[in-house]
């Protein structure tokens, strides 16, 4: 990793996540909060016509706009896909982009606590892991298997990730978490001046990285009608261990359905009220110790 040089922090890229839309205009009203000597940071809101209309997204999840090809398609019209053209004019193009680290702000309503998700295990990613959860243990690292190219906006650079915060209700925020995840990103920006100062080095710290295995959805009827719901002993047990036999779902008629698999994962984005329309119920995650 060489110098870095820019740093993008984005926020609104579901336009009803308020956390992450605060904080960018607060950063832009007192950009010296987040102005740092040896590298120049931008802010973007992303997707403003939803956070006007306290949505999600206007015609489609502005996050899963971000394939090459789609960036390259002209006939794809909807507000987020003209959106996403911008932003990857600002912070692009993919692959050769203008800009060094992305940070997307999010939150979910989901039990995530603070999280960081990454595209990547490249050591300068795994170093910067590694740091926040030497001083905040409490903060948890996510990592999707990458065996495909990513849809996320945080893809338009190599080391973009994600600060994922919750629980949080849609349309809300929550001055706790706000000032959690704002107190991240200036350790963040901390730890990025430091490198570029040279003043980062190998250390033997360890941390607890959560890999993405698959994604689970609600029992459905034939009309794909959702027929459970989260079982009460596992709603807000996000990282928490789920073991064969272990409760999942609960009918609406007050049977349990049991997770029938033969390895124990780790749930995230339990019951996260955006995933009901992408039929995803939970994520489910493998932990492994990495050491750095």
């Amino acid at each position: 990793m060489n110098q870095i040089n820019r740093v993008a922090i984005v926020g609104g890229t579901h336009g009803n996540e308020l956390t992450g839309v605060y904080l960018i205009k607060k950063f832009e009203r007192f950009p010296q909060l987040i102005q740092r000597s040896s590298f120049e940071t931008l802010t973007l809101l992303a997707n403003p016509q939803a956070f006007k209309k306290n949505r999600r997204y206007i015609d489609k999840d502005l996050n899963r706009c971000f394939l090459n090809q789609d960036l390259q398609n002209s006939s794809l019209s909807s507000y987020e896909d003209i959106r996403a053209k911008v932003i990857n004019q600002m912070l692009g193009p993919k692959g050769k982009s203008q800009v060094d680290v992305i940070v997307d702000l999010h939150s979910t309503t989901a039990n995530m606590g603070l999280s960081l998700i990454l595209d990547t295990q490249h050591p300068f990613m795994m170093q910067l892991a590694a740091y926040l959860c030497s001083l905040n243990p409490l903060v948890k690292i996510c990592c999707p298997q990458v065996d495909k190219e990513s849809s996320f906006l945080r893809s338009l650079c190599p080391f973009g990730f994600v600060i994922e915060v919750g629980s949080v209700a849609q349309g809300l925020l929550n001055a706790e978490l706000f000032q959690k995840t704002e107190q991240l990103i200036y350790t963040v920006l901390d730890y990025l001046e430091a490198y570029n100062q040279g003043f980062i080095s190998p250390t033997n710290s360890t941390f607890n990285l959560f890999e993405y295995v698959e994604t689970i959805d609600y029992p459905r009827d034939e009309n794909g009608e959702i027929q459970a719901m989260i079982h009460p002993q596992l709603h807000f047990q996000d990282y928490e261990p789920l073991n064969p036999g272990d409760p999942m779902f609960l009918t609406f008629d007050g049977k349990e359905i049991t997770y029938q698999g033969e390895s124990i994962f780790y749930p995230i984005f339990i019951n996260e009220a955006a995933y009901y329309e992408k039929g995803i119920a939970m994520c489910l995650t493998k932990k492994q110790l990495i050491k750095v």
